[in-house]
């Protein structure tokens, strides 16, 4: 059964907040034991509404809802180094399919490159278990680099089959100083778009997510 206790304190002009406890009573300085109603309970006017226990809490307003010790648990838990690995990773794993879905029917699926912003995002959300800003600017950066390589592939994959030479030796023989400019020659503004909806997304995805009743669990 979901405990709103804590929801209902928040329209209380009793609630008080405590470093070490978080939001607690202010006539008893305890976490709120009623049962279904509390009896000193005294509505706060200038509250105009109660939020959803179970709704997410933007990673900007963590640190103002919980104690210090609750949050620097929190910023334990992170691993920038090895979500940066995996998120990289899967990355390259997107830009690879993206690659091969372009070269198998000549044609770039643009939406791909979003995918792979979400891909990189959660991954690096799941094993870096990240809250601080740095993760979702390294989400951002990954994303971009990511859908960047799957553009790479693609010409490495296009100029394979031209020459009818193996993928790997197309990667041994190719002359890297001219990828810049092949690039440059097939950019369209399309494409900008869509590296900036994968940043984008990249950065949003990289952060990890609590509700409301989940922060409140990390005080006891």
């Amino acid at each position: 059964m979901v405990d709103k206790k804590l929801v209902v304190c928040e329209t209380c002009t009793n609630r008080k907040m405590n470093f070490d406890k978080g939001m607690v009573c202010g006539l008893t300085n305890e976490k709120p034991t009623f049962i279904d109603l509390c009896a000193d309970f005294i509505k706060d006017e200038d509250v105009k509404y109660i939020r959803n226990p179970e709704s997410e809490v933007e990673v900007s307003d963590i640190q103002y809802k919980i104690s210090d010790r609750a949050l620097l648990k929190l910023k334990e838990e992170q691993n920038l180094p090895i979500g940066i690995l995996v998120s990289f990773t899967v990355g390259i794993f997107g830009a690879l399919i993206w690659a091969a879905i372009t070269v198998a029917t000549e044609f770039q699926i643009g939406y791909m490159a979003i995918a792979i912003g979400a891909g990189v995002g959660y991954s690096l959300r799941l094993v870096g278990k990240g809250i601080d800003q740095v993760f979702g600017i390294t989400g951002a950066i990954i994303a971009v680099l990511s859908c960047l390589l799957g553009n790479v592939f693609t010409l490495i994959g296009f100029v394979a089959n031209a020459e009818s030479l193996s993928y790997m030796d197309t990667l041994l023989a190719i002359d890297y100083s001219l990828i810049p400019s092949a690039l440059a020659e097939n950019f369209s503004p399309i494409d900008l778009l869509f590296y900036g909806i994968a940043g984008y997304e990249g950065y949003k995805f990289s952060f990890r997510k609590f509700t409301e009743i989940e922060l409140n669990k990390l005080e006891k």
